[in-house]
C-alpha cells in the first residue's frame, strides 16, 4: 500500500480514496486471460465476415470479454446487446450487460456499470442462471468497495461466494475469496489478514493454471507487503505480477502496480527509477484512456518533482492531477445516484415477481370454478393497488431526479435539455465572472487532515453559494479551492457587474469576519477575488454526466485578475470597471504585467460611492 507522506499539493486525496479509485477493476477478475494477440485475430475475423451467422453472437461475446481495450470492449458488448435483444438471447443478454458493465467501470464510468450490471441481475434472476447472478454480484460489490460502501460491498460478496460454491466454479471461488483479501487490505488497512486469504486464492490459481489469476495474486500480495513495509518482497511480487500481465496483454492493472514501483524506489531515494516507472504508468494510461490511473500517475509524478525540488512542474503535473480526478466521477454524488438507481431496480423486480404471481393466478382460475374467479378479482385489487404505490413512488424517484438535474444546471438549460435531449452552446455579449481562491492553501492543505480540510472548505463555498443566490448570479464550478461565478446568464441582464462587486464584498466581508470569530470551529483563510466583464460562450459539456461552463478571453481575464488581486482585495478589469465607476470608489493600480495577456489596466474596489446601494 502507498505511504502517506505530507506533500504541497495533496488536499483531498487521502490514502483510503486512492486505493479505492485506483483498484477497482484489479478486484475483478478476467480469469481466462486477456491476450492482446487472440483479441486482434478475432477482431480480424469478425471484421472480415468469415465466420457462420450463428458464431456471431459468441464472437461478440469473447472480444467483449477478452479486449484489453475498455472502448474495443464498451463497442462489442454494445453491439452483443443490441443482436441478442433483436434474437430475444437472455443468456447473451446477461453477458453482454455484464460485459459492457465491466468496460463502463474501466473508463470511470461507475453509475453506467453499475445501472447495466443492475439490469443483469433482473433478468438473471428471472431465468434462474446462477453463475451469470454471482458474476454479476462480484461486480457490484466491486463497485461498491469503490464507494466506500462498506455495508453493500460485504453484502454483494456474501451474495456471490455460495453461488460460486453450488456451482462448483472454482475459479471463480478464488476471485472472490481475493476480493475479500484485497477489500480487507485496501479498504480496511489489514494486510495481514489480506494475505490469508491471498494464500488461499492463489493456491487455486496455481493449480488451476491461471495465469490472470496468479498476475492478479502476486500483484496484491506485493501490495500487502508494501503496506506492511516489506518492500523488497513487495518489488518482486509486483515485478512477477507486472511481467506476467505484460504478458497477457492486461494494461490496467499494470499502470497501477507501476505507480506503486515508483513509490518504493522513491523511498529508497532512488528518483531516475521512480520517474521512469511513473512515466510509463501514466504512457499506459493515456494509451488507454483510463482516466483514474492518468489521473493517479499525474500525482506521482507531481510528488516526484517535489522531492527533486522542481516546484513548478511538481504544480503542472498536480493540476493535470485534479483535473482528471475531478471528471472521474465524485465518490459521494456517484455513490448518491447508485443508491437511487439501486431503490428503482428493485422497485422494478418487486413489480416483475408481484405480475408473475398474478398471471399464475389468473391462469389457475382459467380452470376452476366460480370461487376462483373471486379470488382473481381480489388479486387484480392488490394488484392494481401495488401498482397504483408503485407509481407514486417512481413518480417521487423522477421528482427527485429533476431536482438533482435542476442543482447542476440552470433551469432555463435543464428544460432545454429535457426537451431536446440536448443543449446548443449560446453566445452572451457582456456576462461578468468572479474568481475567487484562499491564500496559502497548500499549506493548510499539508497541515490538515482531509477530513477537516474538506469541511472547512465546504463551509465557505456553502455560503457563496447563498450569496450567488441572493444577487440571482450564476455559480459555474468549483476546482480545488477556486470558486467561480458569473452574472448576466443564463438570461442577459444590465446589472450584472453591479450585483457581482456587491456580491464580490459580501463574500469578502464574510471571510474577514470568519476570520475574527473565536468560536469558529472551521480553519480560517485570506481570500483573493478577481472580476472581469465581456462576452463569453456558454454551454453544457458531457452526455452522461452534464456540466453547464463558460468559455473565452473573458474568463482568461477574470482568472488573472484573481491572480493578480491581493488577500482581502477585490481586483477589477478596466470593462468591469466602466460598468460600476459611478457607483464604487476604485482605486486605479496602473497597467500591470499579467501572465500571457501583456499589460492590464486593474483597480481596487474599496468601498461604495453611490448612497442609494447597499451590501446588505
Amino acid at each position: 500500500m502507498r505511504k502517506q507522506r505530507s506533500y504541497s499539493f495533496k488536499p483531498f486525496c487521502t490514502k483510503e480514496v486512492w486505493i479505492m479509485l485506483g483498484f477497482l477493476f484489479i478486484t475483478t477478475f478476467r480469469l481466462y486471460g486477456q491476450d492482446q494477440n487472440l483479441a486482434d485475430s478475432l477482431e480480424l475475423v469478425y471484421t472480415s465476415g468469415q465466420f457462420e451467422e450463428k458464431e456471431r453472437l459468441q464472437i461478440l461475446s469473447d472480444l467483449a470479454f477478452i479486449h484489453p481495450n475498455p472502448e474495443k470492449s464498451l463497442q462489442f458488448s454494445e453491439e452483443l446487446l443490441h443482436r441478442a435483444k433483436d434474437l430475444d438471447s437472455t443468456g447473451y443478454i446477461v453477458g453482454g450487460y455484464l460485459q459492457k458493465g465491466n468496460s463502463l467501470k474501466l473508463k470511470g464510468d461507475l453509475s453506467q456499470a453499475l445501472e447495466n450490471y443492475l439490469q443483469g441481475v433482473t433478468i438473471a434472476t428471472s431465468t434462474n442462471k446462477k453463475r451469470e447472478l454471482g458474476l454479476l454480484y462480484l461486480s457490484i460489490a466491486s463497485v461498491y468497495q469503490v464507494m466506500g460502501n462498506h455495508k453493500n460491498t460485504i453484502r454483494y460478496y456474501k451474495n456471490a461466494i455460495p453461488i460460486f460454491e453450488e456451482v462448483r466454479d472454482t475459479l471463480k471461488y478464488a476471485s472472490a475469496l481475493e476480493n475479500l483479501g484485497d477489500y480487507y487490505n485496501l479498504a480496511l488497512a489489514k494486510p495481514d489478514s489480506a494475505l490469508l486469504f491471498f494464500e488461499q486464492s492463489g493456491a487455486i490459481f496455481e493449480a488451476r493454471n491461471s495465469k490472470i489469476g496468479i498476475a492478479y495474486n502476486l500483484g496484491n500480495k506485493g501490495l500487502a507487503y508494501a503496506q506492511l513495509g516489506q518492500n523488497i518482497i513487495a518489488e518482486n511480487n509486483i515485478k512477477k505480477a507486472i511481467g506476467l500481465l505484460e504478458e497477457l496483454g492486461d494494461f490496467y492493472p499494470i499502470s497501477v502496480y507501476l505507480t506503486y514501483m515508483a513509490d518504493i524506489f522513491a523511498e529508497r531515494g532512488d528518483l531516475t527509477a521512480a520517474f521512469l516507472y511513473a512515466e510509463r504508468s501514466l504512457v499506459l494510461a493515456q494509451q488507454y484512456g483510463l482516466k483514474d490511473q492518468i489521473s493517479d500517475a499525474n500525482l506521482t509524478l507531481s510528488e516526484l518533482y517535489e522531492k527533486k525540488g522542481d516546484a513548478d512542474t511538481s504544480l503542472k503535473f498536480y493540476k493535470v492531477h485534479i483535473a482528471y480526478k475531478d471528471s472521474v466521477k465524485n465518490v459521494s454524488t456517484v455513490q448518491q445516484m447508485a443508491n437511487l438507481q439501486m431503490e428503482r431496480k428493485e422497485i422494478e423486480l418487486n413489480l416483475l415477481n408481484q405480475e408473475r404471481k398474478t398471471q399464475k393466478v389468473i391462469n389457475i382460475a382459467i380452470g376452476i370454478a366460480l370461487f376462483l374467479i373471486g379470488l382473481l378479482a381480489f388479486g387484480l385489487y392488490r394488484r392494481n393497488r401495488f401498482i397504483r404505490k408503485t407509481k407514486q413512488i417512481i413518480e417521487r424517484e423522477r421528482d427527485r431526479s429533476e431536482s438533482l438535474l435542476h442543482n447542476i444546471l440552470p433551469q432555463e438549460t435543464a428544460e432545454e435539455l429535457k426537451k431536446n435531449g440536448k443543449v446548443a452552446a449560446k453566445k452572451f455579449e457582456s456576462v461578468t465572472v468572479l474568481f475567487t481562491d484562499f491564500k496559502g492553501f497548500t499549506h493548510y492543505a499539508e497541515n490538515l487532515s482531509p477530513e477537516k480540510l474538506v469541511e472547512s472548505v465546504g463551509f465557505y463555498f456553502s455560503k457563496f453559494d447563498d450569496i450567488m443566490e441572493k444577487y440571482g448570479l450564476e455559480k459555474i464550478k468549483t476546482v480545488g479551492d477556486a470558486y467561480m461565478c458569473a452574472g448576466g446568464l443564463p438570461f442577459e441582464t444590465k446589472d450584472h457587474a453591479l450585483k457581482m462587486v456587491q456580491a464580490a464584498f459580501e463574500i469578502k466581508d464574510f471571510v474577514a469576519a470568519s476570520k475574527e470569530d473565536k468560536d469558529l470551529i472551521h480553519t480560517t483563510f485570506d481570500i483573493r477575488i478577481g472580476i472581469n466583464t465581456g462576452p463569453v460562450v456558454a454551454g453544457v459539456v458531457g452526455t452522461k454526466k452534464f456540466s453547464y461552463d463558460i468559455w473565452g478571453d473573458t474568463v482568461n481575464v477574470a482568472s488573472r485578475m484573481e491572480t493578480m488581486s491581493e488577500p482581502g482585495k477585490i481586483n477589477i478589469s478596466n470593462s468591469t470597471y466602466e460598468l460600476i465607476k459611478s457607483d464604487f470608489d476604485c482605486e486605479y493600480r496602473g497597467a500591470i504585467e499579467a501572465k500571457n495577456r501583456g499589460k492590464v489596466k486593474m483597480y481596487f474596489v474599496n468601498g461604495i460611492k453611490n448612497a442609494n446601494l447597499t451590501l446588505a
